[in-house]
């Protein structure tokens, strides 16, 4: 008679280890694009800074709405059964809720714009870059409770 294969640790974690690599690369890509426009200073109104800050925008929204899917819906739902992870999210998460705020007003102020006002994206990129700079530490505090939480299991 056949026995039933367990899953390795491996193979039940590969899912959450997916979406968290998921997260970090839109990360990372979210800051190699926000570098680029940071570098475009000093503004000037032009088509390519227009398409700049559009593609800018974009992966933007993406890299928000993917965290929101790969990281904090547990949280959102109350559906997270980790203790640690929850005791940290409960004071990080409104804190990342308002970040996502400031994200999404960026985006309206500029992701369909057909011609980028140059001096009101230079205030409002810094303050975005601010804003991410805090959300990114706020992130790693909640990956790193999720990660510890993860070795204390059985």
């Amino acid at each position: 008679m056949l026995q039933p294969v367990e899953r390795s640790e491996y193979d039940r974690r590969a899912p959450s280890q997916s979406r968290l690599h998921t997260l970090l690369d839109s990360r990372r890509h979210t800051w190699m694009q926000y570098s680029q426009l940071a570098d475009a200073r000093p503004f000037k109104s032009s088509n390519e800074l227009d398409a700049l800050v559009h593609r800018f925008c974009q992966t933007l929204i993406d890299y928000t709405a993917g965290a929101h899917f790969q990281l904090y819906h547990r949280l959102a739902e109350g559906t997270e059964a980790r203790a640690n992870l929850i005791a940290v999210s409960e004071t990080l998460y409104p804190v990342i809720a308002r970040s996502t705020d400031v994200i999404l007003a960026f985006n309206d102020a500029f992701g369909e714009t057909e011609q980028i006002d140059s001096e009101a994206l230079d205030e409002a990129l810094s303050y975005l870059g601010e804003t991410l700079v805090k959300r990114i530490e706020l992130e790693d505090r909640i990956l790193d409770a999720a990660h510890h939480d993860r070795r204390a299991q059985p």
